[in-house]
């Protein structure tokens, strides 16, 4: 458990800018003058949908902007940070729907913004980036094909950033980053968020089975650049027409890299599929088509898929106790937090009452009959 000073440094680790505070910044920062603002839900960082007013001799270049202020804790990593944004821009230029990275006045991508809250100095990094189209994928029907392109999306990332180079790399090795499903283990120092009932007595067993029968075999796992967070909210959609007129869609944004990290090709699929399974109505037949689709780009080695299972587990876990955790810390963002945790114990316990098994028998027939081109 953490201790009282720990609580409170964390709680106040978010930042609090206001409208008109974060509108003069803008201006400060990298000279546009906004025009409208609304805030946008977040974990940890502070997020802004701004409109900026053009000058009128100027008519092209985007009106509209994310602004991201980084927690105060983040903010001292901004190697890590810096990465981030150049994996951003290096996806972008590889044809992928990312947003562009605003320089600053200065000709920076990130700007350390000081502010002085009367007891003491804080510092938050500050980034624009253009804002995306389209709507998350929680909010359109999502079918097999689409969880199949989910899943190919997802490994393309990942193996396109194996050419990504920076020299500040290593800074992706995050050792205890609660959110790499590494760290498994360290949410045993959270489990008191749950209190004692089944949701934890289930959580305990997935964190014991991690440690027995997947620490042991990540040696043997291909490692890999993560995104690290490719949920339901992070994935944004837009209409279009398939060949036949029939209404479909098509990713048009993949954002939110602050979860980025070094971890392997099947981590990233196991997420996936985990947050694609939160707002479906049948959640367990999610992760074949999800896993079809990856495996086109990059199939798992049988280990890999061995262990896909109880990493799933893993990452609803991770979702499910953090958000109890913080929503202890910020009560006021309960909505935002608890977003997984409305149909992710359902979820949990359903995988787990079945038994691995059972439902790897789903999700690798549904992935193999992709192989003979009858998708079920």
């Amino acid at each position: 458990m953490l201790s009282g000073d720990d609580q409170r440094s964390q709680a106040f680790a978010k930042p609090a800018f206001s409208e008109p505070q974060a509108c003069a910044l803008v201006e400060s920062v990298f000279g546009l003058k906004v025009s409208k603002i609304q805030p946008l839900p977040s974990y940890d960082d502070q997020n802004f949908h701004i409109c900026i007013s053009r000058a009128k001799d100027t008519t092209d270049g985007p009106t509209e902007y994310v602004l991201k202020i980084n927690n105060t804790e983040s903010s001292k990593t901004p190697d890590l940070i810096e990465v981030q944004s150049r994996v951003i821009m290096f996806l972008r230029a590889a044809g992928f729907p990312t947003a562009s990275v605003c320089r600053t006045k200065g000709d920076n991508i990130t700007s350390l913004v000081s502010v002085d809250s009367g007891s003491e100095i804080k510092s938050y990094l500050v980034r624009l980036l253009t804002y995306l189209p389209g709507r998350p994928i929680a909010e359109v029907p999502m079918g097999p094909q689409l969880l199949y392109e989910i899943g190919r999306l997802a490994a393309k990332l990942d193996k396109t950033l194996e050419k990504f180079h920076h020299p500040q790399l290593s800074s992706l090795h995050r050792e205890d980053f609660i959110w790499n499903l590494k760290n498994v283990p360290l949410l045993e120092k959270y489990l008191y968020a749950l209190g004692q009932n089944r949701n934890r007595e289930i959580v305990e067993q997935v964190i014991q089975r991690y440690k027995d029968e997947v620490m042991t075999k990540l040696s043997h796992f291909r490692e890999c650049i993560n995104h690290g967070d490719l949920n339901d909210h992070n994935i944004l959609m837009e209409p279009s027409k398939s060949a036949c007129g029939d209404a479909m869609y098509r990713v048009s944004g993949v954002v939110d890299f602050d979860d980025m990290s070094y971890g392997y090709y099947v981590f990233e699929v196991a997420i996936t599929i985990m947050y694609m399974m939160v707002e479906s109505k049948n959640p367990v037949q999610v992760g074949g088509h999800v896993l079809a689709g990856f495996e086109s780009i990059v199939p798992l080695t049988p280990v890999e898929r061995g262990a896909l299972f109880l990493l799933v587990c893993s990452r609803f876990c991770q979702s499910l106790v953090m958000a109890a955790y913080s929503c202890q810390l910020h009560p006021e963002n309960e909505e935002y937090l608890m977003i997984t945790a409305k149909t992710g114990w359902k979820h949990l316990q359903q995988m787990f009452d079945m038994g691995q098994k059972a439902v790897e028998e789903i999700w690798f027939d549904t992935a193999k009959s992709y192989e003979s081109g009858i998708s079920m």
